[in-house]
């Protein structure tokens, strides 16, 4: 088995910053910041997450406690942020993370889980936001998305991520009105959707590129390529429950345009089991989807075999993992 991605990110503490594959790769959240250490799980307050996240100018968010944060409202994050749960065991309930028009973002190893309302994600990223990555986070049961990507967000990877226990999972491209949303392109890699119903992910206008995710037991379909959309998916696993068709295309008119139309989708290397079937669409401009090497030169990838199944089950989500040293000095 080739070696997995981001083997040297954990021997120091801001190793992360600027080592995201994909379209997310130069975020370094808070790397040029001091640190700021969580000392409670109060919603707000001194030592509290949201009084780090609302802080001017770049921060390295660590956390000295364990347990569960329950948030009254979103929690929003401004720039230059690292949210990094890396030695403790952090769950945030009720609400979620807000990414409005920030950048340099990296949100690690944290657990999202039962957030309640209308409109509330897991992580929300609206508007404008961009350079983000989202590493090893468990997210599972809110209201509405866990991870959605909207209103000319861009620039971002979601990478070893765990889904489940959700209906719809994903959406990157607001609705079929918000045509600035072509300009979204977003990684998502060695990612495990266990049972969630759709969207890993749904797209509309921007540009996707899956790798090494396994995605088992949807209920409607895996993934979903609405207007204008164009998804690049190489060297995945899907494995079918009841629902068998895997990727979806829907139509829809994008507002400054006549005609409807829906998305494209190539599949590269990607493995359908336990009677999965493609669905692709053929004839329809599949030759014009876009390639990842005209953005980024590399990228960690493997053949979708049985051993990555096994490794992505354990290893996507939260991990107990040690906070590693910080080893830069920052003068303030």
């Amino acid at each position: 088995m080739a070696s997995l991605p981001y083997a040297d990110v954990d021997g120091s503490l801001r190793a992360l910053a600027g080592k995201a594959e994909g379209f997310g790769r130069f975020a370094v959240g808070g790397v040029y910041g001091p640190l700021y250490s969580v000392t409670s799980l109060n919603d707000d307050g001194p030592g509290s997450l949201r009084e780090g996240c609302r802080r001017r100018g770049p921060l390295w968010i660590i956390f000295e406690v364990s347990g569960t944060i329950h948030l009254r409202s979103f929690c929003s994050v401004s720039s230059h942020k690292t949210i990094d749960g890396r030695g403790q065991r952090i769950k945030l309930t009720g609400f979620g993370l807000r990414l409005k028009e920030c950048e340099n973002i990296i949100i690690c190893n944290l657990e999202f889980e039962g957030g309640r309302g209308h409109d509330v994600d897991g992580i929300q990223i609206k508007p404008n936001s961009r350079n983000i990555w989202i590493d090893r986070c468990s997210l599972r049961d809110f209201d509405d998305g866990l991870i959605d990507i909207t209103r000319q967000s861009t620039d971002i990877t979601v990478s070893r991520c765990y889904f489940a226990q959700h209906d719809k999972t994903m959406l990157i491209g607001a609705d079929p009105s918000h045509t600035g949303d072509r300009c979204i392109r977003v990684t998502i890699h060695h990612c495990f959707f266990d049972g969630t119903r759709q969207r890993q992910p749904r797209l509309r206008f921007g540009k996707v590129h899956l790798y090494n995710n396994y995605t088992r037991n949807w209920d409607i379909y895996a993934v979903c390529a609405s207007v204008e959309a164009q998804i690049y998916s190489q060297c995945n696993i899907y494995e079918a429950g009841n629902k068998k068709k895997t990727f979806e295309y829907y139509t829809e008119k994008a507002g400054d345009k006549e005609e409807s139309a829906s998305g494209l989708i190539k599949s590269e290397g990607d493995v359908f089991l336990n009677g999965a079937q493609p669905c692709l669409r053929t004839g329809i401009g599949e030759e014009n989807v876009f390639h990842p090497s005209e953005y980024y030169p590399t990228w960690t990838m493997e053949a979708a075999t049985d051993s990555l199944k096994e490794v992505l089950q354990i290893c996507a989500g939260w991990q107990s993992i040690p906070q590693p040293p910080d080893t830069m000095t920052i003068c303030q």
